[in-house]
């Protein structure tokens, strides 16, 4: 990758971009957990496999390592408690079970490293989605309906990002009463009924499939593909990383601060948008209470995924794999005849076990 002129903080999904020293009006970086080159004290007493490991891996590849070495065993146990877990129909039942939400995390990604958080995402659904379903929509067909979901969508992440960025309200305060606003407007357009698709065109993107598997799942990867281009190969990724890292040596830096966080922030509401046409179309109708929850779901798997929720660390790959960990452990919970109220105690607890994590790290990083 070619040197920048920008300087920047250390990136944990930023391959072939090490943290910089910073000199004069240069980015602040966090400390670094992974030193570029030697470790005097790993050839002393205090060195060993660990650090070994840490210099040939960086951390966030043995965060992910650790994550596909979850979902192995989760596998390990849905065989041993369900003959069904490890066929082919539960496989494609789990990936399109995270495909909505693997949508959703894609902008709640960017969001987080970017140092905010959206609590609106689920609300968002719902609005594209009702909008996108009513009679007058409809009656434009299925390029009538996209359309009007991603633009709904990106209207209101745009709203989240202006009073965000320019209005100088708190990210959590701005977010929380758009979930409320959202949802309520959805409840208004559509009196609190469900408005069931008609455009059989539509309804086909959930149930059409290539090679066995929905087109929902190919969608989803090739929103997470082009999201990690964005945020590992392009500037307005370096630049998503140094806004959340230290805002104001961003700032210094050139960087349009204002600017790229109301970006972002627009950027999460074009994934709900798409994620209100994914999620419409899997249920053939459009409805006030779709998205329930979606803002915890998503928060929690960018959590599990090694992102800090203050912001200038991350990794997309870490996020979708946490979006997996969390829709296996559901599958299994399923397949078993386990209730909800287990299943989100559970999801609280690895919640919490995430962030615990995140502040050990931090407390053992250099000052």
């Amino acid at each position: 990758m070619s040197d920048q002129t920008t300087p920047r903080p250390a990136q944990e999904d930023a391959p072939g971009l090490p943290a910089q020293a910073g000199s004069g009006a240069g980015v602040a970086t966090r400390p670094s957990l992974v030193k570029e080159g030697p470790d005097p004290g790993a050839a002393g007493p205090g060195g060993g496999l660990g650090r070994q490991l840490l210099r040939l891996f960086p951390l966030h590849q043995m965060h992910s390592l650790g994550l596909l070495v979850v979902l192995i065993l989760l596998g390990v146990v849905g065989t041993a408690t369900s003959g069904n877990f490890l066929t082919s129909n539960n496989i494609v039942n789990i990936l399109t079970s995270a495909a909505v939400i693997g949508v959703i995390t894609v902008g709640q990604t960017f969001v987080i490293i970017g140092g905010g958080i959206d609590l609106s995402v689920g609300a968002i659904v719902a609005v594209a989605s009702v909008w996108c379903t009513t009679v007058a929509t409809q009656s434009h067909g299925l390029a009538g309906m996209l359309f009007t979901a991603v633009v709904v969508g990106a209207a209101v992440g745009l709203l989240n990002g202006i009073l965000i960025a320019y209005g100088k309200i708190v990210a959590f305060i701005t977010t929380l009463a758009m979930m409320a606003s959202a949802r309520g407007v959805a409840e208004r357009i559509s009196d609190r009924q469900s408005q069931v698709v008609t455009v059989d065109s539509f309804n086909r993107i959930a149930t059409d499939k290539f090679l066995g598997i929905p087109l929902l799942v190919y969608l989803m990867a090739a929103i997470v593909v082009l999201g990690w281009l964005l945020l590992n190969r392009t500037t307005f990724g370096r630049h998503t990383f140094a806004v959340g890292g230290n805002p104001e040596a961003a700032r210094l830096a050139g960087i349009a601060v204002r600017r790229h966080t109301m970006l972002l922030y627009l950027l999460s509401g074009v994934c709900c948008g798409v994620a209100a046409v994914m999620l419409t179309a899997r249920t053939t109708s459009g409805a006030s209470n779709l998205g329930n929850l979606y803002e915890l779901d998503s928060i929690a798997a960018v959590i599990i995924g090694g992102t800090l929720l203050a912001g200038g660390r991350g990794s997309l790959f870490g996020s979708i794999l946490g979006v997996l960990v969390f829709t296996t452990i559901t599958n299994i919970f399923v397949l078993n005849n386990l209730t909800t109220d287990i299943q989100e105690i559970a999801k609280g607890l690895i919640i919490l076990a995430a962030v615990l994590l995140q502040r050990t790290r931090g407390a053992r990083s250099p000052a």
